[in-house]
């Protein structure tokens, strides 16, 4: 086939591959063991065949003395050339994500009794072909296949090449969602698309733009050679950044011997630079690509991350104190209006700021505000008698609750009412209960020992029932999720008070039960309203040049076009009040 033609195809199959990806890992990949197992016993049995009818000496490549002789032969060329060998093993490091699903006892043995023979006989064969047929170097795999063999081979090889790809894609979902975890990058649409693995998962966003850019380097570059040293230098590169990280794994996890590392580190990089030193010469052959990407990654990262952290520290450091907000009285300085308030923030504790630039900047507050925090658990899903905890803020005079909604990562944070009618059906309960338990908490410490102690049983207990086959995963849920209580704004499970103690009833407190209900049903009834923040981070004055581009530019247009809190949290517009507020940086 023509160089036009061949690259058709490969657009064709790469729009195919990436527009399957909605159905998910497991779909896509089910192909993986079929498809790669008759990969390997072809090109096994074909190198096989053709070291048996061309040439058998080639075994004598398995003794060393064959590496020195080729660099005293060669020279300078020989050492360049360790570019193109480095292609020998990609690929083969790419089956690692696809397998890691398995034991890592079958992974060792599948690697090393059926994937290194297959590829030794496979090279050794192509080898044999190439003693008697030196001028087929160009193409020696496809045209040291025989006949009767060579369109299976040709289909295998194609699928392979698709299988093989997944496991990039789904790697690269994997990393992205790590970092939007993390905050290293802009917030992107994440569909978890099952239920048994949590890594298994699809992002639309990325997966577009993934096929824009292979789709481009597939027609730029159109030699399979520049692709390849493209896709050696990223190897290269991959190979000393994990044995950099296998390193300080070494030193502060495992605590190996120094010596053993030092070892370890000696070999790993005199192999690794060997191929390094080669791969630098063929960066302007392709090699730069992979470069360009990495560099524009770590620009979004680093302006994302330091935004990012720079918001959230103002947003802790200006928390409204507790003593001012029992400062403004029960109608907190303001004309108190009909509704509900709805009040979203990330913090799990404290009143955030937004809460005083609103009533400084308007001149009325709904009847009932509630500080809503939206944290996204590790786990599958969370009960709904699990999901909401709610606490009161201040007296009951003031009105004031907080109620952190926990999701799982299939639950649906639905539109339209759902949200608002779950979330009021569990405060109507909080204040049912908290109006019983009154009269025998005789102790505000009680209340608050116990309600802390309470809330992080029941969230270990919560991970632990979602993830008992995924210990891993309580790991994560440290660095994802701020559970934090402090002792004067503590978060209470209005469930876990009303299985803990039995409380007796008298007519004053149905009665203050009843109206406080009602209350708080009259203001529904008047509207709910969803009030979010809306921070714009700017470089301060006097900054230097390159800090004003990177806040003032990179990040105001990577926030712009990142998805919204109002759209993941799926936020009625028609309801939305978002209250604007600078911050210099």
């Amino acid at each position: 086939m023509s160089g036009d033609i061949v690259v058709l195809v490969a657009i064709v199959i790469l729009i195919g591959l990436f527009s399957m990806q909605h159905y998910g890992t497991d779909k896509v990949g089910w192909l993986f063991a079929p498809i790669v197992l008759i990969w390997f016993l072809f090109i096994g049995a074909t190198g096989m065949y053709n070291i048996c009818k061309y040439d058998t000496s080639v075994l004598k490549a398995f003794s060393p003395t064959y590496i020195y002789l080729y660099f005293k032969r060669r020279g300078r060329d020989g050492w360049i050339s360790l570019g193109g060998i480095l292609l020998s093993i990609t690929g083969t490091e790419a089956l690692y994500a696809d397998i890691a699903y398995f034991p890592l006892l079958a992974i060792q043995l599948a690697f090393t009794f059926f994937v290194f023979p297959c590829l030794l006989l496979a090279y050794c064969g192509q080898a044999a072909y190439l003693v008697n047929h030196k001028e087929h170097y160009q193409d020696a795999f496809y045209a040291s296949i025989p006949d009767s063999v060579y369109w299976p081979m040709f289909i295998v090889a194609t699928g392979a090449a698709i299988v093989g790809s997944q496991a990039t894609i789904s790697g690269t979902y994997s990393i992205v969602k790590q970092a939007v975890a993390h905050g290293c990058f802009p917030r992107v649409k994440i569909v978890h698309t099952s239920k048994k693995f949590l890594g298994q998962i699809y992002c639309p966003d990325i997966n577009w733009i993934l096929m824009l850019g292979c789709i481009a380097v597939t027609a730029s570059f159109k030699k399979q050679s520049q692709i390849g040293n493209a896709y050696g230098t990223a190897v290269v590169l991959v190979m000393l950044v994990t044995t950099l990280l296998m390193v300080l794994i070494m030193l502060l996890v495992w605590h190996c011997h120094w010596i053993l590392v030092l070892i370890f580190t000696f070999l790993s990089f005199f192999v690794e630079l060997s191929y390094f030193s080669a791969v630098i010469f063929k960066i302007d052959e392709g090699g730069w690509v992979p470069l360009i990407i990495a560099a524009i990654s770590l620009l979004v990262m680093s302006v994302w991350h330091y935004a990012t952290v720079k918001k959230y520290e103002f947003e802790m450091h200006s928390k409204v104190s507790m003593s001012w907000i029992l400062g403004l009285g029960p109608s907190l300085g303001l004309v108190r209006v009909p509704g509900i308030g709805l009040v979203y923030t990330e913090l799990a504790s404290g009143v955030p700021h937004i809460f005083s630039h609103f009533i400084t900047n308007l001149p009325a507050i709904h009847s009932v505000v509630v500080f809503v925090c939206v944290k996204y658990l590790p786990v599958y899903t969370v009960p709904e008698e699990e999901r909401f905890l709610v606490k009161r803020i201040g007296p009951k005079t003031f009105r004031m609750f907080r109620c952190v909604a926990r999701y799982g990562y299939k639950d649906l944070h639905k539109k339209d009412d759902d949200f608002e009618n779950k979330l009021l059906t569990k405060l109507s309960s909080f204040i049912r209960i908290e109006t019983m338990m009154e009269p025998t908490s005789n102790s505000s410490t009680y209340s608050s020992t116990y309600s802390v102690n309470h809330t992080q049983d029941s969230t270990v207990d919560l991970i632990h029932n979602n993830n008992h086959n995924h210990n891993n995963n309580m790991d994560m849920f440290s660095s994802m999720v701020d559970y934090t209580v402090s002792t004067l704004d503590t978060i209470v499970s209005a469930e876990s008070l009303h299985n803990a103690v039995s409380f007796s009833q008298d007519n004053t407190i149905e009665e203050e039960e009843t109206d406080e209900l009602e209350f708080l049903k009259t203001c529904k009834e008047s509207g709910v309203v969803h009030i979010m923040g809306n921070t714009v981070v700017k470089a301060r004055t006097g900054s230097w040049l390159p800090k004003k581009i990177a806040i003032d530019y990179v990040y105001a247009f990577l926030a712009k076009i990142c998805r919204a809190n109002s759209v993941i949290l799926h936020v009625p517009h028609e309801t939305l009040l978002n209250v604007g507020q600078v911050f210099y940086v």
